[in-house]
């Protein structure tokens, strides 16, 4: 559900309010069902669906016109105060996580969709995890891990997320790159793309410019190309960064390893985030977050809590939307597509 006081819980109801999602998925709400209640009144669906709350999940009713929450009753409703940082909301938030990675490792749930949570909040309730991914991580004990972003047929992995940039720098080395481009190359496949296309983004401007401008791609990126070579793996590079996504949206490479958050975040949000002036709202909040290297399948929204909008019930739900169809496609780890 996300963190109670953002927008995680009215985009839930708008994106079950949609009966095609049913004949494609059977969706289970983890979290508090006292806030889903209140999400459907603030998107005006009260009188179009109904709360159905659940303690186990073979008492779910999957069918359409009721919201399956999983109640996990940790929200206190009346001290529930949407758009600010809160210890109880940051608790919540953590709980349900940890809830939902619980019923993916015990195979009680096949894929896992998250929607945001306010890592201030979470870290004043005492986790102090940098966000999802980390969390994922920990608790099913996996120690090679990726972010994937995705949007269409752009599609971006990481060296390296939420450190300082100068930590960044540091974390490009040969085995760390190695390790991407293999978690790369089975997330296409995953996906049902046979033979991916890997594009490798270099470090430094121009991609270093034959050592000008740093020696990263010389010593640590190439080493971590021609490796994966070897091993029966195409991917190209180091290239540079400022022209290799736009090659990956043409359809050149079918996912991109980036050397940083920003590097990768930045135009992945120019294509999926569209922003109408005109209007003064966003038209189009689009795009996903896959963690990579877990044995559950975890996929995300591409967007915060947006305190700011809770609350009004006019969030747009497409980045949920995304998310859902990414997870309902990719194959169980361990198993790939071959058509």
């Amino acid at each position: 559900m996300g963190d109670p006081a953002g927008i995680g819980p009215e985009i839930t109801a708008k994106m079950l309010a949609d009966p095609a999602v049913y004949e494609r998925c059977r969706p289970l709400v983890v979290g508090d069902a006292s806030v889903m209640e209140e999400a459907l009144a603030l998107t005006g669906l009260s009188g179009t669906l109904r709360i159905h709350r659940i303690r186990e999940t073979r008492e779910a009713l999957f069918r359409w016109g009721f919201i399956d929450v999983y109640d996990m009753e940790l929200v206190d409703i009346r001290e529930l105060k949407r758009g600010q940082v809160s210890v109880m909301a940051g608790n919540a938030a953590f709980q349900y996580v940890k809830k939902v990675i619980e019923l993916a490792m015990a195979r009680e749930i096949d894929a896992t969709v998250t929607n945001p949570l306010n890592k201030e909040a979470m870290n004043l309730a005492g986790y102090h995890f940098n966000g999802h991914t980390e969390i994922y991580a920990h608790y099913t004990g996996t120690k090679t891990y990726s972010m994937m972003l995705a949007h269409e047929n752009l599609r971006v992995v990481h060296v390296s997320t939420h450190v300082s940039l100068r930590e960044a720098c540091e974390r490009v080395k040969k085995e760390r790159v190695l390790d991407v481009i293999r978690i790369a190359y089975q997330a296409c496949r995953q996906l049902g793309i046979r033979k991916p296309k890997i594009g490798v983004a270099g470090l430094n401007p121009h991609a270093g410019e034959n050592g000008i401008f740093g020696r990263e791609e010389i010593e640590e990126i190439t080493p971590a190309i021609e490796a994966a070579a070897l091993e029966g793996i195409w991917a190209e590079g180091p290239l540079p960064p400022d022209t290799v996504f736009s090659k990956a949206k043409g359809g050149w490479y079918d996912i991109v390893v980036a050397m940083y958050h920003d590097q990768g975040h930045i135009p992945m949000k120019i294509v999926g985030f569209v922003y109408s002036q005109e209007k003064g709202r966003w038209d189009t909040v689009a795009g996903v977050n896959v963690t990579l290297g877990l044995p559950i399948i975890r996929v995300s929204v591409d967007h915060g809590t947006a305190f700011d909008q809770a609350g009004t019930g006019l969030a747009s739900e497409q980045s949920l939307r995304n998310a859902v169809d990414y997870a309902i496609c990719m194959e169980p780890v361990g198993e790939e597509k071959t058509d």
